[in-house]
């Protein structure tokens, strides 16, 4: 059967199953909506809460920056997974003890205030409309390539399928669609990982793999090899970083601070039935979140091995069919600069900005590049770093059964964490700005309504933001991560661990963090990127890691501000005993 014929059997089968699930378990109540009923088996949730996690970014994202940057790229696998130890130690039982629906019904609840919960609202609309680009942006890149239609179409098909399962389903039927996603997502990057570490090293197993020696005659591991090859195309090693130490660290605090404050991670502890089970679900998710992050370090390395093995020094006229696939899908790119009709990898980048073709073709053959020529550089080839791990099998000659599986994991890994924030986003309008703030007699069922209406108005905006991204995938991802650490971590982690922290410290910090933070990210990513360099920034920490400063100063002005302010009332300090005090509940 051909690989094409396989891809629609795959992508279309599990789409039925996921609209299937959102079906059988369509939400008849704000509680099913908001939290699937706070009964949820903490195995059950565990699973949904490595899918819900584990987005777009980890699944295609991740494994392609640490293929090109090496040694720096780790900075994505330690901060996301300490994130989630600390999200799982500090805050996850607490709130689930909490007993409410949302984020902002905590700081709300917590601070007294209805001003608290709508700046709670503004800091997590923020979070996760900058979120959930990137996945709307990884599903349009796997709609491209592997349906064979412009990206701009594969995002509308993507947010037609999440508006069945997320606004029918609510928390109900987004938990068992993503337990269901994550069997298709880990099978989908575990198996074309198997194949490429027998390939490459004889040894199947990938964690191992990257371990051991190469499969050809060298003797080299596979580690000295790629810092060989590398470094004989004038690049640094592999091994070496080439970031300065302080952006690094602030870089790994603010992916880990940052993910024990997404409030699409922290609202999936509300679905389990105790706190206990809370801590289960934590626990259990880490294990099933290990077998994906434990494997991305070998599969960026096989990736950069084999691409460099397939295009360098290759004619173009005898291209591997992978490249012109993805070429005709506009994320990959070669211009000829010396006229030999051979694509050269180097440093540097080809050209200015990504690839914009002319209609004609070149002498080769080859999609002509009209943008300006970058500086002088040995480099001809461009390519999208997302689209590793899902060329990955391709590079490889794998069987067209695993590319068509990759392609369904990298959809499930994407509209899973669209789908978890969509909720986030709907709920916290609907609940907390409608039922708590503005009309607070709503009936249950207006209320279910205007989640539902709010998740579709959710949905437009978020499959904007994926045709029109600020950037790549995981980096659009790590600053949301970042806008995480500035504004909400500080006022739940006050919230629960100080009696002092009042209303008016957790407004004022919440907004000091949040101003912050997003203006210095909107500058050089938005408003200036050309001015983007070591240079300019601040203590010499990239927008990427800026959410590490953002929740100092959150922090700082939130202490200085209830120092001079009343105290909380005392039925807060009783609700933050009751919170914290092991009792069963």
């Amino acid at each position: 059967m051909e690989t094409q014929t396989l891809i629609y059997i795959f992508v279309g089968l599990s789409f039925a199953l996921y609209i299937g699930i959102a079906i059988a378990s369509r939400a008849g109540s704000t509680k099913e909506f908001y939290v699937a009923g706070g009964g949820v088996n903490p195995v059950v949730n565990g699973m949904a809460t490595a899918a819900d996690w584990m987005s777009a970014a980890s699944f295609i994202s991740m494994a392609g920056i640490i293929a090109f940057s090496g040694y720096d790229g780790s900075v994505y696998l330690m901060g996301w997974t300490g994130g989630y130890v600390m999200l799982a130690l500090l805050l996850a039982p607490y709130l689930r003890k909490f007993g409410q629906f949302t984020v902002p019904d905590f700081i709300g609840t917590r601070y007294y205030s209805k001003a608290a919960r709508v700046v709670a609202v503004i800091c997590l609309i923020f979070i996760s409309f900058t979120y959930i680009a990137g996945q709307m942006r990884g599903v349009g890149i796997v709609f491209s390539r592997f349906l064979d239609v412009p990206i701009t179409l594969g995002v509308i098909i993507g947010m037609g399928i999440v508006f069945v399962y997320a606004v029918l389903g609510g928390m109900k039927g987004i938990t068992y669609t993503q337990v269901a996603q994550y069997c298709v997502l880990i099978f989908a990057y575990m198996v074309p990982a198997f194949f490429i570490s027998f390939l490459i090293t004889g040894n199947p197993v990938p964690q191992l793999g990257l371990g051991s020696t190469v499969d050809d005659g060298s003797g080299l591991y596979v580690l000295q090899k790629l810092d060989l090859v590398l470094q004989d195309m004038g690049f640094g090693a592999y091994t070496d970083g080439s970031k300065s130490m302080i952006d690094v660290f602030c870089i790994t605090a603010a992916l880990m601070i940052g993910t024990a404050g997404l409030p699409h991670v922290i609202v999936r502890f509300f679905t389990v039935p105790k706190a206990s089970d809370a801590r289960k679900s934590a626990g259990w998710a880490l294990v099933f979140i290990a077998l994906l992050y434990t494997t991305a370090p070998a599969v960026g390395a096989f990736a950069r091995l084999n691409f460099i093995d397939s295009v360098q020094n290759t004619e173009y006229a005898e291209a591997p069919a992978w490249f012109k696939n993805w070429e005709s899908n506009d994320l990959i790119a070669w211009r000829d600069k010396n006229g030999d009709g051979k694509m050269q990898l180097g440093k540097g980048e080809p050209f200015k900005g990504a690839p914009l073709f002319a209609e004609e073709a070149g002498t080769n053959g080859e999609r002509i590049v009209q943008n300006e020529a970058a500086d002088d550089n040995p480099n001809e080839v461009y390519v999208d770093r997302d689209i590793m791990v899902l060329a990955n099998p391709e590079i490889a000659n794998l069987p067209g059964w695993v590319i068509a599986l990759v392609a369904a994991g990298g959809l499930a890994a994407a509209l899973s964490t669209a789908a978890g924030l969509l909720l986030v986003i709907s709920s916290s309008i609907s609940h907390d700005l409608l039922k708590k703030t503005f009309r607070p007699k709503i009936t249950e069922k207006g209320e279910l309504l205007a989640a539902r209406l709010a998740a579709t108005a959710a949905i437009v905006v978020a499959g904007y933001l994926g045709i029109y991204p600020p950037g790549w995938v995981a980096q659009v991802v790590a600053f949301a991560f970042g806008l995480a650490a500035a504004s909400l971590f500080p006022a739940i982690f006050m919230g629960i661990f100080s009696k002092r922290m009042n209303r008016e410290g957790a407004i004022a910090g919440m907004v000091a963090g949040l101003s912050f933070t997003f203006l210095y990210i909107g500058w050089f990513k938005l408003w200036s990127p050309e001015s983007n360099v070591a240079a300019n920034w601040l203590f010499g920490i990239s927008p990427e890691g800026i959410g590490v400063i953002g929740m100092v100063l959150n922090f700082a002005v939130a202490i200085a501000v209830a120092k001079f302010t009343n105290a909380p009332p005392r039925e807060i300090g009783q609700l933050i005993d009751n919170i914290r005090v092991p009792r069963i509940r």
